[in-house]
């Protein structure tokens, strides 16, 4: 009896413990990718208007969209803590921050969020860096940094995505969630400021989210169909 009830404790995993199951994204259930607050081209407003100096146009959307992300995550932030969201996790991918020397720091999500919103505000607010006045020039640098905020600005998206959209749902922001996310995805995609394998990981909830939004393959068709293989092991960034 000893031995039948040991290996009856036993079953399936060598350790005892049982395979995790594989989370059901409820964010990609078509009554809730269907929400939006709004049905624009967003295609169309993402582009380049005419007579407008490309620096600019990246600055003002740029920080538009930090207040915007900074906005949403504080509405479901009472529940992104260091107990419940013990690392930065989206789906099976954890990432770390990097500290001003480059060493990586292991952190829960609410700090890597903090982390996030400080050392874009800093950067927005900075006049050598986000140029306000008339005839200041925008450093050399501009460009790759723009890059960097937008590619630590998708990570706070898809946690929200990833750990919260049970609570967006019962807030009734899912719609506003999908639409801010729709015109993030866009933005970057059209001027190429975050390298399609940084957000691989979303893949399919930007093929339902943007291909009805103006999206076609540019940048979404090459990493989708191994966006599947690439999420059965957690891997760290």
């Amino acid at each position: 009896l000893f031995f039948l009830l040991s290996c009856r404790k036993s079953k399936g995993k060598p350790n005892g413990k049982k395979p995790a199951p594989e989370e059901k994204k409820l964010y990609l259930e078509p009554e809730y990718t269907k929400s939006r607050i709004t049905d624009f081209e967003f295609k169309e407003l993402v582009m380049l208007p005419r007579e407008i100096d490309l620096n600019e146009w990246l600055a003002s959307n740029t920080t538009t969209f930090f207040h915007h992300i900074n906005l949403q995550y504080s509405t479901i932030s009472e529940f992104c803590t260091g107990e419940s969201c013990q690392t930065m996790a989206v789906c099976n991918t954890q990432y770390y921050w990097y500290d001003e020397r480059g060493k990586k720091i292991k952190c829960t999500a609410p700090q890597y969020v903090d982390f996030v919103m400080s050392s874009v505000q800093k950067l927005v607010t900075d006049e050598d860096v986000f140029p306000t006045k008339y005839g200041k020039e925008f450093p050399n640098s501009f460009e790759s940094l723009v890059k960097k905020i937008c590619k630590y600005l998708f990570h706070v998206l898809a946690h929200i995505y990833s750990s919260h959209f049970k609570e967006t749902l019962a807030l009734e922001l899912h719609g506003h969630l999908n639409t801010l996310y729709t015109h993030f995805i866009l933005f970057i995609r059209e001027f190429n400021l975050v390298d399609p394998k940084e957000t691989t990981i979303m893949d399919d909830l930007t093929e339902v989210l943007c291909s009805s939004s103006g999206s076609s393959s540019n940048g979404s068709g090459n990493g989708s169909s191994n966006s599947a293989g690439a999420q059965n092991h957690v891997k760290e960034r």
